[in-house]
């Protein structure tokens, strides 16, 4: 059989997931539960490409179709393929990156005067369909319908691997495109060189999303170079190389560095030895493997599964590694750092993931918890401040507050890790303290004025969430003075608290509300809430949630508030509303991170049977297995995060306290490893869609009458164990 046809008819076999059946008495590998297209439709903006957990490199296919919803580069609604490019960003909403871009074409390649990137990329660009593309952990392939190519693609650590099976006769080019990118990023220097008949090198800068991103390449080929051309659609700042072949099949392997090409050289060669293919696409499978078996799932219910740990890999795409084999990686200022003794990462959307993804690897990634934490304190000595959204060796400045803090925070009072606590504990205080973005009147005033600063209210409550963190940090560490300092202002949020309409509101320099008002009103640029309304806020104070209570009047009185934000029934207004908004219960939106933790908060108000309800209600409707099962942005992991810790039926409501609120736990069993050989494990034998109610829970056979586990009785290993029944138990932890 010919060898294209044969692996067409085995990627239709394999359907969209790309999972073969399994061999009869083989042990079941979580890899298989995996599906990267989940994601990849209506907002979720995942990739499905090749990555390693936590690797450098992202392989993956980009549409060339410029809009939000292919901030990834991809969208599962696309049929057109503009080339195979080395990073990527998982389910972020601002696109950037899908840097060095191959694309293997069966035609002969042209240069045209004047003619934009874009239109040239368009004249080559491949058509596929979803029935011949296979993703699974570490691997892509897709069949290329307007030429016969097969495209296959895995990775490792350090490294892009790419197999192109071209068809016999013909031309066999690979289009190697410097200029190509999606959405904001635009190049503004490129060189490519053929240094022998199987090297090529070259350099990538550009400025998007991230200021000022350094990419340089290595690429070696199996088989020699017969004809090489260069030329510049787009302009000088767009390079683009024509590499022609004359075998079928053509692998190629790629290495990148933010410093140097020969650092990109030295990280190619240290992390790929030979030609073996189908062996480094084994040896990721096995990696990711590894990271996905640290929780194990007893569940009759395949789908199920499948969002589960197509949720647990997500949460290990980002952050990515950024340093090189030998420590090296670009800085903020454009210079040359070194890492050492550790990995440094990049890739921090910590608005977003200060809530549950970085909590989550404090019990599964110790290790990496700490390289983080020292990745962000390398921001610090470069910059004075803590990273706020780093990309690339670049600050975005992205989002609000100032969630570096919770991170660092959360790791010193976890015990995690080896960093100077005294050091960090001065990130935090001159981050604090760092007059940017209205911090400096928030200081002065106790709130930022919104005639002043835009989204005033969400900015001000999201910096009250970290001065606890500081202050708690400053508390472990004996800094009394500075302890009751940002104790003091963390409850700084109360000062929008207006008792007339029982909701956070805008405040001007005068002292006076902002008008007209309307809760359920959200406007994406101007307002006074960020990617949200007052009913969304209104919650967002997770380290004072007591104080909250008493804001509104009692338990009973917040209880009902809080029934009304998943009742109103309009939940949204405004014609410029922020597309961020989806998944909406009511006001409640989950498709935004702000509101993750919401539903937990009934527990602290005697109802932690609506927490139970709500939260069934979220896993089983807005996580689906479909392309389209997020309902909301990724957003680097987060969207995943609060599914793994809901499925096991505990969330940190606030990061930093050290508790996690019970849930529904939605899985029969979670078995965690927390150290090596050592496990945590959770227990929900009767749970299924209907009996969503908790009816006791023991910790190691003891009965709980509160409402949360702490991290050190997770970390001390054991068992908890939830009775589930299909009726709420009205008096539990009351």
């Amino acid at each position: 059989m010919n060898r294209i046809i044969f692996i067409a008819t085995i990627a239709l076999l394999l359907g969209s997931c790309g999972r073969p059946a399994p061999e009869k008495n083989a042990p079941e590998r979580l890899t298989s539960y995996v599906d990267p297209f989940i994601g990849t439709g209506f907002h979720g903006h995942t990739f499905p490409g090749a990555a390693f957990p936590f690797g450098q490199i992202q392989l993956s296919p980009d549409n060339g179709t410029q809009g939000w919803d292919w901030c990834s580069g991809y969208h599962y609604s696309d049929s057109i393929i503009a080339g195979f490019s080395h990073l990527h960003l998982s389910g972020t909403g601002i696109g950037d990156l899908a840097d060095i871009s191959f694309l293997p074409v069966t035609t002969e390649v042209t240069f045209s005067g004047g003619e934009k990137n874009s239109d040239f990329v368009n004249r080559y660009a491949g058509k596929y369909s979803h029935d011949q593309e296979v993703a699974r952990p570490g691997y892509y392939s897709v069949h290329l319908k307007n030429n016969g190519v097969q495209a296959e693609f895995t990775v490792s650590q350090r490294s892009g691997w790419h197999r192109y099976t071209f068809p016999e006769n013909g031309p066999k080019n690979l289009i190697l495109n410097l200029g190509f990118a999606i959405n904001w990023d635009k190049p503004y220097q490129t060189a490519l060189e053929l240094v022998n008949d199987t090297l090529v090198t070259g350099t990538r800068l550009s400025t998007g999303w991230a200021k000022d991103q350094h990419v340089y390449f290595a690429v070696r080929f199996s088989t020699p170079v017969v004809n090489y051309e260069t030329g510049k659609p787009g302009g000088e700042a767009c390079t683009v190389g024509v590499l022609s072949f004359g075998e079928k099949q053509v692998m190629s392997k790629v290495g990148i560095s933010s410093v140097s090409v020969e650092n990109a050289l030295a990280n190619l060669d240290a992390s790929s030895g030979g030609w073996d293919f189908d062996a480094t696409a084994q040896a990721a499978s096995d990696a990711w493997e590894k990271e996905l078996s640290k929780i194990i799932i007893q569940s009759d219910d395949p789908d199920q599964k499948k969002i589960f740990y197509t949720a647990l890999y997500h949460t290990m795409v980002a952050p990515a590694l950024f340093s090189d084999s030998n420590g090296e990686f670009k800085g903020v200022k454009g210079d040359t750092q070194k890492a050492e003794g550790y990995n440094r990462y990049t890739v921090f959307s910590l608005w977003d993931t200060y809530r549950a993804l970085h909590p989550l690897f404090t019990l599964t990634q110790q290790e990496r918890v700490n390289d983080m934490v020292k990745s962000m304190l390398d921001h610090y000595r470069q910059t004075g401040v803590l990273p706020v959204w780093e990309l690339e060796g670049n600050e975005t400045w992205c989002m609000v507050g100032n969630h570096s803090i919770s991170v660092i925070a959360e790791a010193i009072l976890k015990g995690i890790g080896d960093f100077n606590h005294q050091e960090a504990f001065e990130a935090m205080k001159a981050t604090s303290l760092a007059d940017r973005d209205g911090m400096g009147l928030y200081d002065k005033l106790g709130y930022m004025p919104a005639d002043k600063i835009p989204q005033s209210v969400a900015k001000s409550q999201e910096i009250a969430i970290d001065d606890w963190a500081v202050a708690a940090v400053a508390d472990k560490l004996g800094k009394k003075e500075e302890a009751a300092y940002f104790y003091k202002r963390s409850l700084n949020y109360r000062n929008y608290f207006d008792k007339e309409t029982g909701f956070m509101r805008g405040k001007l320099s005068n002292g006076q509300l902002t008008t007209p008002f309307d809760p359920a009103y959200s406007q994406h640029e101007g307002s006074d809430y960020t990617e949200g309304n007052a009913w969304q806020y209104l919650w967002l104070a997770p380290h004072d949630v007591q104080g909250l209570i008493e804001l509104l009047g009692g338990k009973e009185a917040f209880a009902d508030k809080l029934n009304q934000l998943f009742t109103v029934e309009v939940g949204v207004k405004g014609e410029q509303a922020s597309s961020d908004i989806t998944g909406l219960i009511g006001a409640y939106a989950h498709g935004n991170e702000p509101g993750h933790h919401t539903t937990f908060l009934f527990n602290y108000a005697g109802r932690a049977w609506r927490t139970q309800e709500l939260n069934r209600q979220i896993q089983t409707t807005m996580y689906t297995s479909q392309p389209d099962g997020l309902c909301g942005n990724e957003d680097c992991g987060q969207m995943s995060a609060w599914y793994i810790f809901s499925a096991m039926g505990f969330y940190p409501v606030n990061p930093s306290d050290l508790k996690y609120q019970f849930g529904s736990p939605l899985v029969r069993e979670a078995k965690m490893e927390i150290a090596p050989g050592k496990y945590f494990t959770m227990k929900a034998p009767l749970a299924s869609k209907e009996n969503k109610y908790i009816q006791e829970v023991k910790l190691n056979g003891r009965n709980l009458d509160r409402s949360y586990i702490t991290h050190p009785e997770i970390m001390e290993g054991g068992s908890l164990e939830f009775t589930m029944g299909p009726k709420p138990n009205k008096t539990l932890f009351n």
